[in-house]
């Protein structure tokens, strides 16, 4: 892999060129700089970039553990759920860039799954206020609000088809495109970029951002009302609250929709990361949880 960049205007836009055999495939990263001239830049494997440690906890990269069962320890919750009127909770519709996203989203994903993702954001937020108060103070909601926007845009028709890649990988390289254009901040993009890729990498070793683990908690909530390492886990939201998401988002037959989309990436790729789940469609669809609300 190659990567080279065009400086200039304040703007560094670099192309990644892949070679698969006989493929190459070419995405376009656009991300901030201050350059002074015009000039052409090359970047190879190699590329050492200043991080920003304030961007840390504002971008959700606290590493955490993969396994969640370590996080909640003996119980589906770490504090009582109570009800939340959801009126409380904003979403953040003054920024630009999550505008565009919403709108990109609402353009080309399926009604179903454009609604699943403002459900995410939804149990994300209620999770990320009741059950880890000390990241809710830091956590930007733009940041929140991007991935879950974007986490399943790598399972449209065009991107399921356009590539051999897993659409969690093909997802998460669209969304740093994406966010690079509309003006995002490199730490944010690669936040969201990560959490898209591994927001199905499920585990018992090793770490995970914790927007990553966040996303990974709202999005089996609603597509399997269970989680393989927490104990009563459909406890972890308030059964009011529960309603209230579904009615603002309706479902529409979601669970027949997710798992019809995971049989067809395992038909076409039958190497994809989909598959590091055991029976998933069939988890999905006996999502006894989500049931009543389809």
């Amino acid at each position: 892999m190659c990567i080279q960049g065009q400086v200039g205007g304040g703007l560094i836009r670099r192309k990644a060129v892949f070679n698969l055999g006989t493929d190459q495939i070419m995405y376009f990263l656009n991300f901030s700089t201050i350059p002074t001239r015009h000039q052409h830049i090359a970047f190879h494997d190699s590329i050492t970039f200043n991080m920003n440690p304030s961007g840390i906890s504002q971008n959700g990269w606290t590493a955490v553990p993969i396994d969640a069962g370590r996080i909640f320890q003996a119980g589906p919750y770490l504090h009582t759920p109570h009800y939340l009127n959801l009126e409380t909770i904003q979403f953040p519709s003054q920024d630009p860039i999550v505008v565009k996203a919403q709108e990109h989203a609402k353009t080309h994903l399926l009604k179903q799954t454009y609604n699943h993702s403002m459900r995410v954001y939804y149990w994300s937020t209620i999770i990320l206020r009741q059950q880890f108060p000390e990241h809710a103070a830091t956590l930007s909601p733009s940041t929140l609000a991007l991935a879950c926007l974007l986490h399943d845009i790598g399972t449209t028709e065009h991107n399921m088809n356009s590539t051999r890649l897993s659409f969690e990988f093909q997802g998460g390289i669209q969304a740093l495109n994406l966010l690079g254009e509309y003006g995002s901040t490199k730490d944010q993009a690669e936040a969201v970029c990560e959490t898209i890729i591994r927001h199905q990498d499920l585990g018992t070793e090793g770490n995970i951002t914790f927007l990553g683990q966040l996303i990974q908690l709202a999005t089996i909530y609603d597509n399997v009302g269970d989680h393989p390492s927490i104990k009563n886990f459909d406890q972890v939201i308030h059964e009011k609250t529960r309603e209230d998401v579904n009615k603002a988002f309706p479902r529409e037959g979601w669970l027949g929709c997710f798992a019809n989309t995971i049989r067809k990436e395992e038909g076409l790729k039958p190497w994809c990361h989909t598959t590091h789940i055991p029976d998933f469609a069939e988890k999905v669809e006996g999502n006894r949880l989500m049931r009543q609300y389809e």
